[in-house]
């Protein structure tokens, strides 16, 4: 702590204002786009924008976008920053974390800030093969919870890993993201079928199984959390989208039982 008294801060022009909205908001997509709740959002928005030189930021986070006004003295300047795909990132909002707090320190200026930003943008996600293997392993661990045995696990393991397998490819090519959800909940539910055709499983424990990789949770919990904290469009929006994800599941299933001509549940 200093023993100086904290004056107020200088008047910045409209070109400085326009670098700390660019810098805020390119945090706030990054958080927005890995599915942060809203109120972490704005809270790490303004923190950033303050620190940075800004009086005072208004942000309103909307399901596909941020706007946000910042002010110094006399001067406002808004921007608007689109975010066109939602998904789960955790790595990216540990970094944009982690960054908020070096710039509130004072650690970085506005131009440094927007270095680490790109280096953030540029974080190569986990290993493809990695996350293929666990994603099985975590539905197999499921398919064990549910009740199956040694055979359904290993079922539950191979369906899984193949359809984690077509979910990364069909994000890669940037399929649309229901389409992604319904022609992988065919894949898994398809090849758990076949072991069932085949006689290997005698349960519809790997059927429902190899599809839980694909359950909305995070956009489920963030559609609560901001419902009870005020943000009701960004919550139902974000609740509207696990549904859908939800139901894309459930028709990619009922296709596979009807190409099969099965019905086990």
């Amino acid at each position: 702590m200093t023993d100086q008294p904290i004056g107020p801060k200088p008047q910045l022009s409209r070109d400085e204002l326009a670098d700390i909205n660019e810098v805020a908001l390119w945090a706030g997509a990054l958080m927005l786009s890995g599915g942060s709740e809203t109120d972490r959002i704005e809270e790490t928005v303004h923190r950033m924008g303050t620190a940075l030189g800004a009086n005072w930021l208004d942000i309103l986070v909307s399901p596909n976008a941020i706007i946000l006004t910042s002010s110094s003295g006399e001067e406002f300047r808004t921007s608007v920053r689109r975010v066109p795909i939602l998904g789960v990132n955790m790595r990216t909002l540990d970094e944009v974390n982690a960054l908020s707090r070096r710039v509130t320190s004072g650690e970085l200026d506005v131009h440094q800030t927007r270095g680490e930003l790109a280096r953030i943008s540029r974080l190569p996600r986990y290993n493809r093969w990695v996350v293929v293997l666990l994603v099985a392993l975590a539905c197999a661990a499921f398919a064990r919870l549910f009740g199956g045995g040694l055979t359904d696990m290993l079922v539950t393991l191979v369906a899984s890993g193949a359809a984690m397998f077509v979910r990364q490819e069909m994000q890669h090519r940037h399929f649309n993201i229901y389409l992604t959800t319904l022609v992988t909940a065919f894949v898994g539910a398809s090849l758990a079928l076949v072991a069932f055709r085949t006689g290997a499983t005698q349960t519809d424990i790997p059927l429902l199984s190899s599809v839980l990789l694909l359950v909305p949770g995070v956009h489920l919990i963030n559609a609560a959390e901001d419902i009870l904290k005020g943000h009701l469009v960004t919550g139902m929006v974000r609740g509207l989208l696990g549904a859908v994800i939800a139901a894309c599941i459930a028709i990619g299933m009922a296709v596979a039982m009807w190409i099969f001509n099965l019905e086990i549940i």
